[in-house]
């Protein structure tokens, strides 16, 4: 009995060892585990991101495609482009392109729109009225001349700002440049999302979408117009809505918009000479649905079809967000 108590506990310390040895085995298990699982998970999201890459990379060129196509619809007129068109749908093997064709005298001139004109746009936009006349004021002064050795009103607002900044006191050479007004929000220049009466959202315009430099201080585009463009011409709500209707199914011509709108001198059916293509691409996927992801670009083109080159873009978007 003696005897066998030295093997007992020497079995015993075997059986510790062996069980802190498989212990140490599980945990070194368990962390290689949870080291690869990290690691896969990891190289899941790289690769989802790189196709993400991919696709958005694909659906650019498949849109700027898009843009040169329409490019020569317009050149080579009909039946490929008929007058007042303002949208051009492409199904490519590859994917879905959709341009919107929008003449810059559509849009109000933001440089040369009377003060009434503006407010009124920037009220249709969303704005209260006391926000709109103080961005009213911003834009008058941000356009106008600066007296000699003296400093404007709004001067000393915008030097107070980090980083500090003086207004131009010159004519806007870019759109963008209203978003330095005092003011003026990103929901206001861009646009955003706003419920109808049913509750549904549905996109509002912004500033870009009604004001350019290249725009119009006469008369506008009738098939292109925002409606709240059409409501700052002093056209009334009514009138701007039964207009919308009838282009949703057909461009407007001279005889239909002496129909809707008798007398009125602020709209017309005339093309312009600069005109901004917004294409939006989407992918199409191997079992025939359209990828989720989109991209857009959009350009600013004059248009010369007397000239050598019939068009000239003078502005490009690369990456534009379209509501």
């Amino acid at each position: 009995m003696a005897d066998s108590t030295p093997v007992t506990r020497s079995r015993a310390a075997r059986v510790r060892q062996s069980g802190a040895a498989l212990l140490a085995v599980l945990w070194l298990s368990a962390a290689l585990a949870a080291i690869a699982f990290a690691l896969a998970n990891t190289e899941r999201g790289e690769t989802e991101r790189a196709s993400t890459s991919i696709e958005g990379m694909r659906a650019y060129y498949l849109a700027t495609g898009a843009i040169s196509r329409a490019l020569l619809y317009i050149q080579w007129g009909r039946p490929y482009f008929l007058p007042g068109m303002t949208r051009l749908i492409y199904e490519f093997p590859t994917g879905h392109a959709e341009v919107e064709l929008i003449p810059e005298t559509s849009k109000l001139n933001i440089n040369a729109s009377p003060p009434e004109e503006l407010f009124r746009l920037i009220v249709a936009l969303g704005a209260d009225p006391e926000r709109a006349q103080q961005i009213v004021e911003a834009i008058i002064e941000w356009r106008t001349p600066a007296s000699i050795n003296q400093s404007s009103p709004l001067d000393a607002f915008y030097l107070s700002l980090t980083p500090s900044f003086r207004p131009r006191h010159a004519s806007f050479e870019e759109i963008e440049e209203v978003l330095l007004v005092r003011g003026m929000t990103p929901d206001l220049f861009y646009g955003t999302y706003e419920r109808d009466n049913q509750g549904l959202l549905g996109p509002r315009a912004g500033l870009r979408d009604c004001a350019s430099v290249y725009g119009s201080a006469g008369a506008v585009n009738v098939n292109a117009a925002e409606p709240a463009v059409m409501l700052a011409l002093g056209i009334p709500p009514e009138i701007a809505g039964a207009i919308v209707q009838v282009r949703s199914q057909a461009p407007i011509t001279a005889e239909t918009l002496a129909h809707l709108a008798p007398g009125e001198k602020r709209l017309t059916v005339a093309q312009a000479d600069a005109m901004t293509l917004r294409a939006t691409a989407r992918l199409r996927r191997a079992d025939g649905t359209l990828s989720r992801q989109s991209r857009s670009v959009a350009a600013v083109t004059l248009f010369n079809p007397t000239a050598e080159v019939p068009y000239e873009t003078i502005r490009w978007y690369d990456n534009l967000w379209v509501k």
